[in-house]
């Protein structure tokens, strides 16, 4: 086999740079906070803010 003839076989797979740990999760936490809708208020809260007398 001449040395033209001989190649490196390809990767099953693409080499790319490595995305760490703390990188991951903190776009998980980022997505996981951008897509969850905003909870209902307590309706206690609500209930106090109705029955609170306004100030003249």
């Amino acid at each position: 086999m001449s040395a033209t003839e001989k190649r490196p076989r390809p990767q099953p797979y693409a080499l790319v740079g490595g995305v760490s740990m703390r990188d991951l999760l903190a776009s998980c936490a980022a997505a996981e906070a951008v897509s969850t809708p905003p909870r209902m208020p307590d309706p206690e809260t609500v209930r106090a803010a109705v029955e609170r007398p306004k100030a003249a």
